[in-house]
């Protein structure tokens, strides 16, 4: 069995993979161009991608008939065309629940950081300007008493919901189903649709999947119905925001700030957004720890050995696009 791996992942990850085949691991610190991806993997029965892989029929029709199973490292799989590889009898796997923890942490790290101004107080004395304390000096935005609105109540919004609610925030969500009536009593979460959530929040935090229904979700016009003193949080795919949008929103202070570690266009991001001080940005951290990052990579090197061997895979991605 031959898999490729088009970049390098924790060794822990490579000792399972080496046990089901043949392994071979792209030697480039970077995504691989198209040509490049389909020449990687010419004659692969496996493949474990990354959330910058596109992995299409072309790939796969590249990769060749026995191609058995594609191992994202990621929860989110917008970059793999799941029907096209289903067509073909081809798995598609993520690695749901093991980020959950991590993410949650970077979502709410960026929440505090904005609405705190802490990049932009450790910026000013970096810069070794002149301070003094005083009662008006950097006043930022206490979170209790507020309301945090939830765009996608999955297990990662739940997460940043409950570290909100450890805060004093109240919870209102909004997403394409209702919650169970266990998660929302123990959030005390009201679900609202989707303009309501935006008049009433007062930190928009969005954790729904990037697909063709979500992509530039918050647009012009819903930045335009959000509070002037709301933030945005984005720490799910970077085009679910309009990125141009929101750097007009933030100019013309029809919102108050916002924390972003997910770009439209990564790794490049809209130039205007990093000459803001309202705005927190980290190069898509939201899983990067030492333990989550190696559990990610365990997890689909797991999914491929159940392919190959026969056996159902762990967490598989539907053509419908449901995961289970």
């Amino acid at each position: 069995m031959r898999i490729v791996v088009t970049r390098q992942i924790p060794e822990a990850a490579l000792v399972v993979l080496r046990e089901a085949g043949e392994v071979w691991v792209s030697g480039e610190d970077r995504p691989l161009t198209p040509d490049e991806l389909r020449e990687a993997v010419r004659g692969a029965d496996a493949v474990v991608s990354m959330l910058h892989d596109r992995i299409d029929g072309t790939v796969a029709e590249a990769a060749g008939p026995q191609l058995k199973v594609v191992a994202n490292v990621a929860v989110g799989y917008d970059n793999i065309d799941v029907p096209a590889l289903a067509g073909r009898g081809a798995a598609v796997t993520n690695t749901p629940g093991v980020l959950t923890d991590a993410t949650a942490d970077l979502a709410f790290a960026l929440l505090l950081a904005v609405t705190r101004r802490i990049g932009e107080g450790e910026r000013l004395l970096r810069a070794r300007r002149p301070w003094s304390f005083h009662l008006g000096f950097m006043l930022g935005a206490g979170l209790q008493g507020k309301t945090l609105g939830v765009v996608g109540l999955g297990q990662i919004g739940q997460a940043v919901a409950h570290r909100a609610r450890a805060f004093g925030m109240r919870i209102v969500y909004n997403g394409r189903s209702r919650a169970r009536p266990e998660v929302e009593s123990a959030l005390h979460a009201e679900r609202l649709p989707f303009r309501d959530l935006l008049t009433t929040a007062d930190v928009v935090s969005l954790h729904c999947p990037l697909t063709p229904e979500t992509r530039h979700l918050i647009d012009a016009e819903a930045l335009g119905a959000m509070k002037h003193t709301a933030f945005l949080i984005n720490t799910t795919r970077g085009p679910v925001v309009d990125e141009a949008a929101l750097a007009d929103a933030l100019l013309r202070r029809e919102i108050a700030g916002a924390g972003l570690d997910v770009f439209e266009k990564e790794p490049e991001v809209e130039p205007r957004l990093l000459e803001m001080d309202n705005v927190v940005v980290t190069p898509h951290l939201g899983s990067a720890t030492v333990e989550t990052r190696t559990e990610m990579a365990l997890l689909a090197a797991r999914n491929v050995a159940a392919v190959l061997s026969g056996e159902p895979p762990l967490n598989e991605v539907r053509a419908s696009g449901a995961a289970s």
